[in-house]
């Protein structure tokens, strides 16, 4: 039986794997994996060449378990995604034949160039982690998580995720440019040939599950998920937001707190661990007002005030 690993030890393993392919990015990285041991799905959104789908591979190849990319092009269907009942007439019968989402990780490449009929296939399975076809229900294996890239620059041939596809996500990063130091040692290793394709997995499926599991233990005070409520109630306030952070919101900042927490080797959460992540876990939960909008604002301007104008609580920590 693979032995027990806290989810700290589990984190640096991970992490330091990816980082050997993409330098200078620990704060992206950490909360990569904090979406992974929260068992929420990512979004990774940035300019080309960024390396939001190195990311997404690295994560992928890291982890021992099943994994599949989907490129997302305009002629994908959704059965290429759910999978499709095949007749087969020797037999007289039809049988399932899964679609690209039966992994533990799937990398959804570009997934703004999918159809929004192509793309709500996957609400679903992202949600309840079931796919229903021809009225059955289909597991896919656990943990199951979903990595998504979209260039947000680009929009010609391009489908604007609706905001219940957004929803489903519980983190949105942002790669970014990486500073010269970086950025060479990036370029070393491509002369190199180090690449995702040479990582090999550092942690196997059940560990990671295993791991899962004690981040749910992770302890959490109850008013600091009043503090989560509070935020996400702000945000319905604010001016400038047409519609903010629903309870999904709210139960997301806690679930990737415990996450958080857990990469740093602690079993309760505080409230840093919350504003740290509250940007990524919120940000793409917003709505802005048509005027907020000619006006420049940005989503994560607005988690900035709320973060800023929301008492927290005093005296969260372990528990007695």
């Amino acid at each position: 039986m693979t032995p027990l690993r806290p989810p700290g030890a589990v984190y640096k393993l991970i992490a330091e794997n990816v980082r050997s392919v993409l330098r200078g990015k620990e704060k992206l990285v950490r909360h990569a994996v904090t979406a992974l041991f929260a068992e929420g799905h990512l979004l990774v959104e940035d300019v080309p060449g960024v390396g939001k789908t190195t990311l997404a591979r690295c994560l992928a190849r890291s982890v021992g378990g099943s994994w599949n990319r989907i490129q997302f092009t305009p002629d994908l269907l959704p059965g290429d995604i759910t999978g499709v009942p095949v007749y087969h007439q020797r037999e007289e019968r039809f049988e399932f034949h899964p679609g690209g989402v039966f992994a533990n990780i799937v990398v959804a490449d570009e997934i703004n160039r999918g159809t929004p009929k192509t793309q709500s296939a996957l609400l679903e399975v992202m949600a309840e982690r079931t796919v229903t076809v021809d009225a059955v229900r289909h597991e896919v294996p656990r943990p199951f998580l979903v990595v998504a890239t979209q260039n947000p620059i680009e929009m010609a041939g391009t489908y604007r995720l609706p905001e219940a596809q957004l929803d489903r996500f519980l983190m949105r990063l942002e790669v970014g440019y990486p500073d010269l130091a970086s950025e060479v040692k990036v370029i070393m290793g491509d002369c190199a040939g180090v690449g995702p394709d040479e990582l090999a997995p550092v942690v196997d499926i059940e560990t990671v599950r295993r791991a899962i599991g004690q981040v749910r233990a992770v302890h959490v005070e109850p008013a600091l998920c009043e503090y989560a409520a509070r935020l996400a109630a702000a945000t319905r306030e604010h001016v400038a937001l047409r519609y903010g952070a629903s309870p999904r919101g709210s139960i997301a900042l806690i679930r990737a707190g415990q996450a958080y927490a857990a990469t740093d080797g602690r079993t309760f959460v505080t409230v840093d661990d919350v504003k740290e992540i509250a940007q990524a876990v919120l940000a793409h939960r917003l709505i802005l007002t048509a005027d907020a909008e000619l006006n420049g604002r940005d989503p994560g301007d607005v988690v900035d005030e709320v973060l800023d104008a929301t008492p927290a609580p005093v005296s969260v920590g372990p528990r007695a």
